[in-house]
Parts: structure tokens; C-alpha cells; sequence
């Protein structure tokens, strides 16, 4: 079944034969986060997107999320506004722990050497993830396997599954740019006073809130 199209003005500019494609559009900003169109038909979404950016923007500014355009790489990603978005989750300490170490790692390689892709193996995340939280109880391979799982679905990372079970670790991650904007750090100074709280007795559940996945 067809529900009838929006009546406000600015969306009546949209052409008929477009309209599919933006709903495409939305449902992958609102189930996964972001909108990543280097090729193919996700491409196509993006350029179109940029076409109506303003008329998406407005759309989504009720439900209190945010629209970013990445100005380097082809990305549209949302963000909620804190304390008035309502669809939103967060991620549990594992996954944020993860997601920290995610962020450590792709901004030193690019502090270390301009690079157009960020891409280590799931081992180097876990000796990181060793490296910068040795104090704490970390995830074990198959919860590292669904963590990675949900942020390839969040759009923050790229995973290349090693083929052989045994060899998780071999797998190749590419951290994507859209996770600088999940947790924004201005500095690996503001990186390590929040990193800090982990190690304290109490610790902390979690912090990354993301928009809240559809499930369809």
C-alpha cells in the first residue's frame, strides 16, 4: 500500500518519478545512520540528495536529528540532538569501549601520514583496545564480532570477514570517517580525559548515543 505524499510546499517541488528514491534516502539515514554514496546505486541516492538537501533536512529537523554533509567524501550522516531526540540508543560499554579505540586508532594514523582509507586488522583493534584499557574486563572474540557486526550496520566501519573462523583476527576493518562525528573529540587530549573515566571503580555504562535503527 502507497501512503499519500507529503502536502507541505518545499516537498511538492519533489518529481514524481523521484519520490521512491527519496524515501530510499531517508530509510537508509534513519536504519543505518548515514547515507555512503562512493558508487553505484548508493551513489546515485547521494547525488540526489545533495539536490534535496534543504527539503531533508527540514524533514528530519522534527524528530530532532541533524544532517551532516562530510565535505571531503560523498556522505550524508545524522546526528541527534542530545537530550531531545527520542530516537536514539546507546551503545554499552563494550561497544563504546570498542568505538574509542576505533577512534584512537584512525586519528593517529592520519596524524602520522595524510591516508585516504584507515584500514587494520580486527588484532590490531584488540591490542589497541589492550593498549588503552588494560584495567578493564574486554570483549571476547565473538562479542568483538558483534560489535564490529552492529557498527558495519551503523556505517562506521567496513569489515572484510576472514574466510577461515579460526582467523578472526586477520579480518580487515576500514574505520570510516562518519565515526569522528558519532563521538567528536576535538583533540586525543579530550580523547584521554574521557578515556580516563573508564578506569575508574565505577566506570561508566555508556556515552555514544546514535540514531535508533529501524528495523524492518
Amino acid at each position: 500500500m502507497s501512503l499519500p505524499w507529503p502536502t507541505f510546499s518545499s516537498w511538492n517541488r519533489i518529481r514524481e518519478e523521484e519520490r521512491s528514491a527519496i524515501s530510499q534516502i531517508l530509510t537508509e539515514l534513519l536504519a543505518h545512520g548515514a547515507l555512503i554514496g562512493e558508487n553505484g546505486r548508493d551513489r546515485e541516492l547521494y547525488l540526489l540528495a545533495r539536490e534535496y538537501e534543504m527539503e531533508i533536512t527540514e524533514y528530519l529537523a522534527p524528530l530532532h536529528l541533524e544532517l551532516f554533509s562530510d565535505p571531503d567524501r560523498p556522505i550524508f550522516q545524522l546526528r541527534p540532538v542530545p537530550g531531545d531526540c527520542g530516537l536514539t540508543e546507546r551503545f554499552n560499554k563494550a561497544e563504546t569501549l570498542v568505538v574509542l579505540t576505533l577512534w584512537r586508532i584512525y586519528h593517529d594514523i592520519r596524524m602520522e601520514r595524510p591516508v585516504a582509507t584507515v584500514v587494520v586488522s580486527a588484532n590490531d583493534i584488540w591490542q589497541q583496545l589492550k593498549l588503552c584499557f588494560e584495567q578493564l574486563e574486554l570483549p571476547r572474540e565473538a562479542q568483538m564480532r558483534d560489535i564490529l557486526g552492529k557498527l558495519r550496520n551503523r556505517r562506521l566501519v567496513r569489515v572484510q570477514w576472514n574466510d577461515d573462523p579460526k582467523r578472526f583476527g586477520d579480518s580487515e576493518v576500514e574505520i570510516l570517517p562518519t565515526l569522528m562525528k558519532v563521538i567528536p573529540f576535538e583533540s586525543a587530549a579530550a580523547w584521554e580525559q574521557h578515556a580516563a573515566l573508564f578506569q575508574q571503580p565505577a566506570g561508566l555504562e555508556a556515552n555514544v548515543d546514535v540514531p535508533k535503527e529501524i528495523n524492518s
